[in-house]
């Protein structure tokens, strides 16, 4: 058994490309920057060592996203990995990507939203703002602190 499922997160490193197919599928490309910390061998000091992501995305919620990201904006991206090869030039080439399943807006709208933060995008279609009353606050109830030890936990 294997698993692909891949979980980042970072800042886009560009502004998306909206695409589409000639099937008619719309496709959405961007990349994300995501930092990995190590420690220098010569100072001893730890660094952030940037990583490049490619990520795509497929469907009608790739327009939809594609209204609310701007280079730079952060995201929170789950989804699989996929590997392409090709020859271009009689060069061998190949990238491994993240095709996105989810997407999770974390920093604000790059538009003129005022203010407003988008709602993650689900599977089943994009979740579109929406204005609340403020909603009264109901007591913080405390659940009964519980023994559990990793030793019992089954897995």
């Amino acid at each position: 058994m294997s698993i692909n499922r891949v979980n980042i997160s970072g800042n886009l490193t560009r502004d998306p490309e909206l695409r589409m197919t000639a099937g008619g599928t719309q496709v959405l490309s961007f990349g994300v920057a995501v930092n990995d910390r190590r420690r220098n061998p010569q100072t001893g000091e730890w660094e952030d060592y940037p990583n490049f992501v490619d990520c795509t995305m497929f469907g009608s919620r790739a327009e939809a996203v594609s209204r609310y990201l701007s280079k730079g904006s952060k995201v929170a991206i789950e989804g699989k990995l996929r590997y392409s090869s090709w020859e271009r030039d009689g060069q061998r080439r190949s990238k491994l990507e993240v095709i996105v399943d989810e997407i999770e807006f974390m920093s604000r709208g790059q538009q003129g939203q005022g203010g407003y933060a988008p709602a993650p995008a689900q599977s089943g279609g994009y979740a579109a703002p929406q204005a609340q009353a403020p909603q009264p606050q109901a007591p913080v109830q405390v659940p009964p602190a519980a023994d559990v030890y990793d030793e019992d936990i089954p897995f």
